[in-house]
């Protein structure tokens, strides 16, 4: 169209106003005449097709009148309008959302991985009791001294005795900045008044193996070799920063140039990375993890029919020194898990422990729509790994996702086991003496022969034989791992009755919220499942 318009218009002016003669008025006409002749042949179809786009309008405008005046019971417009779009969409993929003005906010915040509150889990027994099940790592209630067991009597003052957990739960929520006061029956049936200031509260993403006597993560798997576990629940804002702190001790630490501490200083000679249950999040954040530990070559590549090729590779510099990694994937890693895995994998990095993964491979783009109508979530692009594998689980498909170099399945039942496990661990207790803590540690629930979490005693005996062939562990006594909770180790904290403690993990989504390359992804939102002991959900106020 450029050169239509560069070249050809001078000359038909100067073969209409020379050659001719015609006046200036007649010229001008017939200059406008060829000029739309000229742009129609430039824009074929252009017309039809907006012709179909009203027709289209107008067809929707015309249904949603017929509702409005004549269907048998009122109906929501604002509702109708909704499902309209939603039926449009529904046509596509899982992940092509469109996200309304009246919940674009909440949205964005499960995105980004934070809620406003003061950051405690709360479960309401069937006793009507209103239960902390845990404090957020970071939180306002963490700092005031809250901890998991405490039962909530008032708040401000007021009792909530008879009130539900919404009511209470609006109760304790509030703007930033402002206090609220909570009124606590610790495990030891001690009374005492907390206060604390509202705050944005982020979530936590990154997790070690067990918790230590003053609920710090402990990352050590094994001491000798010295093995670190490290496990990633989704990949958020922070998720990097939180991993590159843990390793090297401070997020900011320029690898290569400055001293290390973290667990490099503490002489981790190894590493297993759990991405399993991980739904996925940011593209950004799994790229830049992957090139914490990879020096070169291809991460992963995105492609789509309107989106240009996007390779990101990794870079030598910031990377750590080489040391053996392990992944553990299972069905539910997907998305940005999957992209970590596939890459150190492909890239022969790390080697792969598990079950072949979920397969969401696709890119969401956040789109927003004019006259602040909201936004539209919308798949884009694919994932290809650096192997050319998509990663995307299509219709029909026979292969995908991330295909573990060692397989290790685990039914429905050894998971229970295994998620149940994980939620004791994250949960921050108060410390028990030892007369309250003698008698209450619970048998578990596999014998030693059988460990509760197979595929990372995979990981770890092969993590080890590594090892023992690198002449890096001198021991050649084998290894057999007892749940964190069973754990015989000063370091651990007791356990409380078990009557105060959930008898389920929270359930996990099997599939993932999307993964955009130029927009923020999914983080979990602020509520749990309801755990076997409680009448209600678990919420996060």
């Amino acid at each position: 169209m450029g050169s239509v318009c560069s070249g050809t218009v001078p000359r038909l002016w100067g073969f209409f106003w020379d050659v001719t003669g015609m006046n200036r008025e007649k010229s001008a006409w017939l200059i406008s005449v060829v000029l739309v002749a000229l742009l129609a042949f430039q824009i074929p179809g252009t017309l039809a097709q907006r012709d179909d786009d009203y027709a289209f309008v107008r067809t929707l405008i015309e249904i949603n009148r017929r509702v409005q005046d004549n269907y048998v019971e009122p109906v929501d417009d604002g509702k109708l309008r909704e499902s309209a779009i939603e039926g449009m969409l529904g046509q596509l993929d899982p992940y092509s959302v469109y996200i309304p003005p009246s919940r674009q906010e909440d949205f964005d915040r499960m995105l980004e991985g934070t809620f406003r509150g003061v950051g405690i889990q709360l479960t309401q027994r069937e006793d009507g009791l209103v239960e902390v099940v845990t404090p957020i790592e970071g939180s306002p209630a963490l700092r005031a001294g809250v901890m998991a067991g405490d039962i909530i009597l008032k708040v401000n003052g007021e009792s909530i005795e008879g009130l539900k957990l919404p009511q209470i739960t609006k109760k304790v929520t509030g703007p930033i900045g402002t206090e609220v006061t909570l009124r606590l029956r610790h495990e030891n049936n001690e009374e005492v008044d907390l206060t604390m200031t509202r705050a944005e509260v982020t979530l936590p993403t990154v997790m070690g193996y067990q918790r230590k006597a003053d609920n710090a993560w402990d990352y050590f798997v094994t001491d000798d070799p010295k093995v670190a576990y490290i496990r990633i629940t989704q990949f958020t804002e922070a998720t990097f920063d939180r991993i590159k702190e843990i390793l090297v001790g401070d997020k900011d630490l320029r690898i290569g140039r400055d001293p290390m501490g973290g667990l490099m200083a503490e002489g981790m000679q190894a590493l297993i990375l759990d991405l399993r249950f991980n739904p996925g999040g940011r593209l950004d954040q799994a790229v830049k993890i992957v090139d914490l530990f990879q020096d070169k070559g291809v991460i992963v590549r995105t492609r789509g029919r309107n989106r240009p090729e996007r390779v990101e590779e990794a870079h030598e510099d910031g990377t750590l020194p080489r040391i053996p990694m392990i992944v553990l994937v299972n069905e539910h890693s997907a998305s940005a898990s999957e992209v970590v895995a596939g890459a150190l994998m492909d890239n022969r990095r790390a080697l792969v422990i598990g079950e072949r993964s979920f397969g969401k491979g696709s890119v969401q783009e956040l789109m927003p729509l004019d006259g602040k109508n909201g936004e539209l979530k919308l798949t884009v692009a694919y994932y290809y790994l650096p192997s050319g594998r998509l990663v995307h689980r299509k219709k029909d498909a026979t292969d995908w996702g991330v295909q573990p170099q060692i397989v290790v399945p685990m039914d429905a039942q050894a998971e229970r086991r295994l998620m149940q496990d994980r939620y004791e661990q994250e949960l921050y207790r108060r410390p028990m003496s030892k007369a309250d803590a003698r008698g209450t540690t619970q048998p578990t629930t596999a014998p030693a022969s059988q460990p509760i979490d197979p595929q990372l005693q995979q990981a770890v005996n092969t993590m080890v034989a590594l090892l023992v062939l690198q002449g890096e562990r001198q021991g050649s006594a084998p290894l057999i791992l007892t749940p964190p909770s069973t754990r015989s180790s000063t370091s651990a904290p007791a356990e409380p009755p078990a009557a105060t403690r959930p008898a389920t993990r929270p359930a996990m989504p099997s599939a993932t919220w999307p993964l955009p390359a130029t927009s923020p992804a999914p983080a979990a939102p602020a509520t749990s499942a309801t755990p076997a002991t409680s009448a209600t959900p678990a919420t996060t106020p």
